[in-house]
């Protein structure tokens, strides 16, 4: 165990350093990585986990960067959830129904990882952008309050996108041959609709994400010295 001098020390110190080898290794896992790598996942997962120990401590600044890292860290709970239904799914394999169903939702728990950690890394790129161009000028919309509005929106849009994709199962029970109200078959056929709408956007979003990230590392890194 930690003495309680070795503890002071750890919570005590600038934790600036382990915050920027966190979000390296978080833009390498999801803005530079072509797909999902076991290893670098569980690299994350650790390295979540610690930071979200860094964050409990009383001497981290409560600024708006640090509320995206900390959304950054919870969303690796989502890689515990995947890893929990591929465990469920193995075990009620038998069942075809309800093995597709955690197949879905196991994908469903990876995507939300990777689009709310890669939306969050993308607004810790675009604040350390206006830090170094405009600090004077947008100070009143870099935040704890904006940072905390703009999580909730990207995990409220996410999981929205998750359910559309999760309702694809339904097709599976054949509901045309089954009596559902009118209006709820209207409400599934909207929902297989929109995920069809959704999935013909990912790929240029995902691209888009990219390009604007590099675009403002180096505008940040290659500036002219004054």
């Amino acid at each position: 165990m930690m003495n309680p001098a070795r503890f002071s020390a750890f919570t005590n110190r600038d934790h600036m350093k382990d915050f920027r080898r966190y979000l390296a290794l978080k833009y390498i896992q999801y803005l530079v990585l072509p797909s999902t790598n076991i290893i670098v996942t569980l690299l994350g997962l650790f390295a979540s986990l610690y930071v979200t120990l860094i964050l409990m401590s009383p001497s981290v600044s409560r600024k708006s960067t640090a509320v995206f890292i900390c959304n950054i860290a919870r969303a690796d709970t989502l890689v515990v959830g995947s890893i929990f239904s591929a465990m469920i799914q193995h075990v009620i394999k038998s069942n075809m129904l309800l093995s597709s169903f955690q197949s879905t939702l196991r994908q469903n728990f990876q995507i939300a990882n990777i689009h709310i950690s890669s939306l969050l890394l993308s607004c810790v790129s675009l604040e350390a952008f206006l830090i170094t161009f405009l600090p004077a000028e947008t100070r009143h919309i870099r935040t704890v309050r904006s940072a905390r509005v703009v999580s909730k929106i990207i995990w409220i849009t996410v999981i929205t996108e998750c359910f559309f994709y999760q309702m694809e199962c339904v097709k599976e029970l054949g509901i045309s041959s089954l009596s559902i109200h009118k209006k709820i078959v209207f409400l599934l056929n909207f929902c297989f609709g929109a995920t069809n709408l959704l999935k013909s956007f990912i790929y240029p979003i995902g691209l888009v994400l990219r390009v604007f990230n590099v675009y403002l590392f180096y505008k940040i890194y290659f500036r002219p010295l004054p």
